[in-house]
């Protein structure tokens, strides 16, 4: 994935089947269209697009269109031009391949070369048929114009609830991690999953639930400034949602380094990659103190991303982490505590602000 773009949040059985669904009917317009017009008789560049532009970032779907064309077009004209002024095999490859990834990367984007253009040229190169070229680029602007201009209508996509679903599915993972993580903390060695959750074999799933927020928050931005493509359903925001948006994201960072800090805690005393709580973290009276604060804290996170009140939880959770700086005012306890006292923080910022119930 590259640059910041809105991801599906929730993965649903009637979600799969209607991308499935879309992109099945996207493929077969712009197929038939291509043999009605006469291009070729087998005009797969026509489909293609619908394989390849149609994400679930309904934003980008214009976007990815014109970089495909752009492409083609370069590719065929690169391939084309190659070819009647070197005719000579050992010459006209390695041209074709060194021009063709010279305009992958000069077309493309930090970190996402465009591929179109090498495989166009390749194909046009490979294909020594007479007016395949043309009919190459006849069909990859029939197949993009069916997926930018058809797909959209398709089921449109709802912005302002996939934002929502996005925020209630990941409010219900950092829930569940946070929670896993109190009752582990309490249990101490006896709860390998104190440590479990935040070791490097979970890395992979633990970034993209902190990822999650930005995401929809991006999704949320896009659809209010009026970027949404027009055939969207966008209608109002659910009251509150930019602020918990807000919120979510924020928190997402304090609790990321929370976790990671907590991780360096619990394994100090034990091997690089630990299966469970290091020994002396997990006879650490500073960290089993800690759970209790760290359950008030997810308690009061939850029901501020939730839209409900919070405002006792928030004060019993900042109670708790002042009775544990005086029962542990260590450097490295405090180091520990900074990231659930940043995430009060950011919950009192959105509690002055005025948030709002669902």
């Amino acid at each position: 994935m590259s640059g910041l773009v809105a991801v599906p949040y929730v993965s649903t059985p009637g979600g799969r089947l209607r991308s499935a669904a879309r992109l099945v009917l996207c493929a077969a317009v712009s197929w038939y269209l291509c043999l009605w017009w006469g291009t070729s008789t087998a005009p797969v560049p026509a489909a293609l697009p619908a394989v390849l532009i149609l994400r679930e970032d309904v934003y980008a779907w214009p976007r990815l269109g014109w970089e495909r064309l752009a492409g083609v077009v370069v590719g065929v004209v690169l391939s084309t031009l190659l070819l009647h002024w070197v005719t000579d095999p050992a010459w006209s490859f390695p041209l074709v391949l060194l021009c063709g990834c010279a305009g992958m990367y000069l077309l493309g984007r930090p970190g996402s070369p465009n591929q179109q253009v090498l495989i166009t040229a390749l194909m046009v190169y490979a294909t020594a048929v007479p007016g395949y070229p043309l009919a190459r680029l006849e069909e990859s602007l029939v197949g993009i114009a069916v997926v930018v201009l058809l797909g959209p209508l398709l089921w449109p996509p709802d912005p302002y609830r996939s934002a929502t679903e996005g925020l209630d599915g990941y409010r219900t993972a950092v829930g569940e991690l946070l929670t896993g993580i109190a009752g582990g903390l309490e249990r101490g060695a006896a709860a390998p999953e104190a440590v479990g959750t935040l070791a490097p074999a979970a890395l992979p799933e633990r970034a993209r639930l902190w990822l999650r927020p930005q995401a929809c928050r991006d999704a949320f931005d896009r659809a209010a400034a009026g970027r949404s493509l027009p055939r969207l359903r966008a209608g109002r925001p659910p009251e509150g949602l930019d602020g918990r948006l807000v919120l979510a994201a924020r928190t997402a960072l304090t609790l990321q380094y929370f976790t990671q800090e907590l991780y360096e805690r619990t394994r100090r005393g034990g091997s690089a990659v630990p299966t469970e709580p290091a020994a002396d973290g997990a006879h650490d009276p500073a960290l089993r103190a800690l759970a209790p604060l760290l359950r008030v804290t997810a308690n009061a996170l939850d029901a501020a991303l939730f839209g409900s009140d919070f405002a006792e939880l928030l004060d019993r959770a900042r109670t708790l982490d002042l009775a544990h700086r005086r029962a542990h005012p260590g450097r490295h306890d405090a180091v520990l505590r900074a990231g659930l006292h940043l995430t009060h923080e950011a919950l009192a910022d959105h509690l002055n602000r005025g948030f709002r119930k669902l």
